[in-house]
């Protein structure tokens, strides 16, 4: 995703995650997700050659949907990576870097802070009913939504993508947010008309979906 939604969101997002109303804390990672700590430990050196580095990426890709969950050796290992970048807008950064599972997390990831940041925006909220009204399941997310829309409707979904990322599935995880995204791209104008100041919620949307429709295709 270009750097200025990632700096938009800043280091959110794994805290905003945290917080939702929803979380992973009930989810432990299966057995053979872990980390390779040689790897880790030459890649904190600054000697892990790229393939080593890519297959580190793919690592830390498969255990972020369960950062709440993991054993304390591989959490101080997931803890030193991150502070080896700064921060956690610079970790997304690195996994975008690599294709394929890594550069699809990391744009999800993105997205999620995105519904975590607009979930409880009264404008969004009111428009996102309206078009309930009209139309009670967007296309695609029949699955996914409740009949009511309230604060909670966009970090439900951030959930429930994190929870197909946990479970092995990440086409479906790109589906559910590009039908969100698309949702969101058309009750921008609303959005717009209730609240001016959110101005951008059309461009972001539109970015979104062609930055994890492009990250996708490689996997």
């Amino acid at each position: 995703m270009r750097n200025r939604t990632l700096s938009k969101i800043g280091t959110q997002l794994l805290r905003l995650r945290h917080d939702s109303s929803q979380s992973s804390q009930d989810r432990e990672a299966p057995a053979d997700h872990g980390l390779d700590h040689r790897q880790v430990a030459e890649f904190l050196a600054g000697t892990l050659d790229a393939e080593g580095e890519a297959a580190l990426a793919h690592q830390v890709a498969r255990l972020l949907p369960f950062h709440w969950t993991l054993p304390t050796r591989v959490a101080q290992a997931m803890s030193q990576i991150t502070d080896h970048f700064g921060d956690q807008r610079e970790l997304m950064a690195w996994l975008d870097r690599h294709p394929g599972l890594p550069r699809l997390v990391a744009r999800l990831y993105v997205f999620m802070g995105l519904l975590d940041r607009y979930s409880a925006v009264p404008a969004v909220v009111t428009a996102m009913r309206e078009y309930r009204e009209r139309t009670p399941y967007p296309p695609g997310l029949e699955p996914y939504l409740v009949p009511a829309t309230d604060d909670d409707t966009l970090a439900g979904i951030a959930f429930k993508i994190e929870k197909l990322l946990g479970e092995d599935q990440p086409r479906e995880a790109a589906e559910l947010a590009l039908a969100t995204a698309a949702w969101l791209e058309q009750i921008a104008p609303r959005v717009r008309e209730l609240s001016p100041e959110i101005g951008d919620l059309d461009e972001l949307m539109g970015q979104a979906r062609q930055d994890i429709r492009a990250a996708a295709a490689d996997i």
